[in-house]
């Protein structure tokens, strides 16, 4: 490809700077994919990229599945890159063990994600006193939030599920764990979408360049360590390791069928409590 080529295929992309996302676009971002666009990266964290996303803005972005429902008619899911898995669901946090919700305060890091999503359809099966109050706040401002008594409880992502015992706190219920035993399904978390308006040869090369870097990084870890450690945000290099170890798994170098009926599966019942709108039958076809 001419570099007047990779000029005109440039893309504009928005991810997080969390280990996994790092982990998987270090090739890409870093023009090591042969043949692969050129990318203007902006670093986000997830509400962040979902309003992005709402609002147009941007080729390319890691959003929560639970936004889907709310941007494909602009934007396609990419069936790789995203972070879907076992074992790796929100956690309800609080200061001490057992401790009930109902009339309580939660502090969520936004509404319109799908560690909410998983929260509410998790507090509807076995929470007939509901969960109280809800407050938005930075994920990285819960744990102190909950530790100091300034909310009740905390719904916590990343790697808050390996570090909440520093701060004294307690797990009241894994939301991955819930969602597991009921459906037997992965836990769909953070996905990749692109604009339509690409086309569909661009889409499918896309497709085939994050494939390719996500395969890059498994190949030779070592090289996006760099990469991973500047973005980190002061993260012990272990916890990043665990980190990319739960999130980054065959999910991310294909949804394949299970991971397809992952999505389906949580935007379907979601709709069904009202917590966000019905999908269409072709909604998460690609491209």
């Amino acid at each position: 490809m001419s570099s007047e080529q990779n000029q005109r295929q440039r893309l504009r992309i928005a991810y997080s700077p969390c280990p996994n996302d790092t982990f998987v676009f270090d090739a890409l971002a870093h023009g090591r994919v042969p043949g692969a666009p050129a990318l203007d990266v902006t670093f986000a964290d997830i509400d962040i990229t979902n309003g992005m996303a709402e609002r147009g803005e941007l080729d390319v972005l890691k959003v929560s599945y639970a936004v889907l429902p709310y941007v494909l008619d602009d934007y396609a899911l990419l069936p790789c890159g995203g972070a879907l898995g076992r074992g790796c669901g929100p956690l309800v946090l609080t200061r001490e063990p057992g401790a009930a919700l109902a009339g309580g305060t939660v502090a969520v890091p936004s509404e319109k994600s799908t560690a909410y999503l998983l929260f509410r359809l998790w507090a509807a099966d076995v929470l007939p006193d509901g969960v109280g109050r809800i407050v938005v706040m930075p994920f990285h401002e819960i744990m102190p939030a909950v530790r100091d008594g300034k909310v009740d409880a905390g719904l916590v992502i990343h790697e808050a599920r390996f570090t909440y015992q520093n701060y004294g706190l307690h797990k009241l219920a894994d939301m991955g764990e819930h969602w597991e035993h009921t459906t037997g399904l992965p836990i769909p978390l953070g996905a990749i979408i692109a604009r339509r308006s690409l086309g569909a040869d661009a889409l499918t090369r896309l497709a085939d360049a994050v494939r390719a870097s996500v395969r890059m990084a498994w190949d030779d870890p070592a090289a996006s360590r760099p990469y991973v450690m500047e973005h980190a945000q002061e993260m012990d290099p272990a916890v990043a390791d665990q980190h990319i170890g739960l999130y980054v798994n065959e999910f991310t170098a294909a949804l394949g069928e299970d991971g397809y009926a992952a999505v389906r599966g949580l935007l379907t019942r979601a709709a069904a409590e009202g917590l966000v709108p019905p999908l269409g039958p072709d909604a998460l076809r690609f491209p």
